[in-house]
């Protein structure tokens, strides 16, 4: 994890945390109950937009032909760009949670190979004009248990399944003419973790967690598979009501599989914000 972003982050929620007294202006719970504002409600519905730094790396082959790793930022040129995400948390009970997310990832980028490279069994020469896309959908399906409850914070066990699908395309055109080749990996991949959260006032909270999977390296054998997926998220949230909060957030996500051949490695990391609808 980078040490700047996550400064940043610290500097921005004490600032909020500073600002805490003008909620009650916004209707926050009043001080007779030392239950936090944002902690009753059966629905919550959250939208953020995340603006990740990617490192992502992926080599493919076909045919019987080993692909080259390929780096999609410093060979084909794709930068950093905002996504959306939606979450939303059914919680049936104090201690309860079902939750879901969805985070749709698309790159695209126009560029000139800089080295020769074999990519699903075709060979890009040095100065062949390449457009690339890649998509990355990202669904997490997970049950919360807080073992741990109280009026001012909680800590708890997270149970998932995510489901990843990477699907990467190079096209290549010369003299008129354009090739396509693509990879694609999709796969559930269960995980277990912990969140914690702290009020450290009665309408601002901060809340971290961390989730992984992980399958034993299978780097030395080519017919095996292997991965991992580590996701760390670290966020605060003001709320002016029960029902209404914003958010502001760190979230890096670590992914690395390995399908016999075909390989990637996946790592985006970065600042988000939004806000977050209770029912």
């Amino acid at each position: 994890m980078r040490i700047r972003p996550l400064a940043t982050l610290v500097c921005l929620i004490a600032g909020l945390s500073a600002a805490s007294p003008a909620a009650a202006q916004y209707g926050a719970r009043s001080y007779r109950s030392d239950r936090a504002t944002g902690e009753n409600y059966h629905v919550e519905i959250g939208g953020t937009i995340w603006n990740p730094t990617p490192e992502i790396s992926i080599s493919s082959e076909s045919l019987g032909i080993a692909g080259d790793t390929i780096d999609f930022v410093n060979d084909l040129g794709i930068d950093k760009t905002s996504f959306k995400q939606l979450k939303v948390v059914l919680r049936p009970g104090t201690k309860h949670k079902f939750r879901f997310e969805y985070t749709p990832i698309k790159y695209e980028a126009v560029s000139t190979v800089a080295r020769t490279f074999v990519f699903n069994g075709q060979r890009y020469t040095l100065g062949l004009p390449v457009e690339t896309e890649l998509k990355w959908d990202a669904f997490r399906f997970g049950y919360e248990w807080d073992f741990l409850y109280a009026d001012r914070g909680f800590l708890g066990m997270l149970l998932e399944a995510k489901y990843t699908h990477v699907n990467a395309s190079l096209t290549a055109s010369f003299a008129g003419f354009s090739d396509t080749e693509f990879a694609e990996a999709r796969a559930p991949i269960p995980a277990i973790g912990v969140i914690g959260r702290v009020y450290p006032a009665a309408n601002i909270s901060i809340t971290g967690e961390f989730s992984a999977f992980k399958l034993p390296d299978a780097a030395a054998d080519p017919d095996k598979y292997g991965g991992k997926y580590y996701d760390f998220d670290l966020y605060g949230t003001v709320n002016f009501t029960d029902h209404f909060g914003a958010q502001l957030g760190y979230r890096s996500i670590d992914v690395f599989y390995k399908v016999k051949l075909d390989q990637g490695t996946m790592n985006l990391q970065g600042l988000y914000f939004g806000g977050v609808a209770r029912f």
